[in-house]
């Protein structure tokens, strides 16, 4: 009797040996399955978000919110972009943003808002630059002129830009090379024309507003109409 109750005490004791190393081996995991499905569930509602931000730094450009996604892109320190959503990922913030035709994630920490200053300066710089422009009317034609003796297109162009803060190369062609075409004109905007004494770009004046601009061509610094007879049909385009 003595023998079978050892026997059975001894079974018992490694049984449960068993049972306490297999544990250790495979622990339990120790996040809830509750607080991993809020999390999912968090990071995947999206809200609408407006506004325009500039990139502070280099940045990942992600798949969706959180460092875990893939990156897209790595987009430049000072890029600007437009938010259309917005999410929270854990505690942090993301932004839905579309940069350079492709549309992904990133941290709103990484951005600065676009505040409005910049674009009333560039308002205020413009009114300048047609301000000088219009001061210079009946300066002489100079084929070549860079100066108040004389301009020629790119150098009356040129000048008045000059004049208040901006850099503006010297020819014609190269003034068209550095700015975009925009299709809705601002004052101060540079008015491209083709085909006059050349093939091609050989012509430009700034926009003043109300289908006009101020350019030096013919004889003198003046303001011509885009419905002129001879300009008209040259226009190209309007670039900024």
């Amino acid at each position: 009797m003595r023998k079978l109750v050892f026997t059975l005490f001894a079974s018992t004791m490694m049984f449960s040996g068993t049972i306490s190393a297999a544990g250790a081996e495979a622990p339990t995991p120790t996040t809830s399955p509750a607080t991993e499905s809020v999390q999912q569930v968090s990071s995947n509602q999206a809200s609408a978000k407006s506004g325009t931000f500039v990139l502070q730094y280099n940045s990942n450009v992600r798949a969706d919110a959180g460092i875990v996604n893939k990156s897209l892109l790595v987009a430049d320190k000072g890029t600007k972009v437009t938010a259309t959503h917005q999410k929270k990922y854990g505690s942090q913030t993301w932004y839905k943003i579309n940069v350079n035709g492709t549309s992904g994630w990133i941290l709103s920490t990484l951005l600065s808002p676009a505040t409005s200053k910049v674009s009333a300066t560039a308002t205020a710089s413009n009114s300048g630059v047609v301000s000088t422009a219009m001061a210079l009317r009946g300066t002489p034609y100079v084929f070549g002129g860079t100066s108040t003796a004389g301009f020629d297109c790119s150098g009356f162009t040129q000048y008045a830009f000059q004049q208040n803060g901006k850099s503006l190369s010297r020819t014609t062609l190269t003034q068209f090379a550095e700015t975009s075409a925009v299709s809705t004109p601002q004052v101060g905007d540079l008015v491209f024309f083709a085909n006059t004494y050349r093939a091609g770009i050989s012509h430009v004046g700034i926009y003043i507003g109300d289908n006009q601009f101020v350019h030096s061509g013919g004889s003198k610094a003046e303001v011509v109409s885009l419905d002129n007879s001879y300009w008209g049909p040259k226009f190209h385009s309007f670039r900024r």
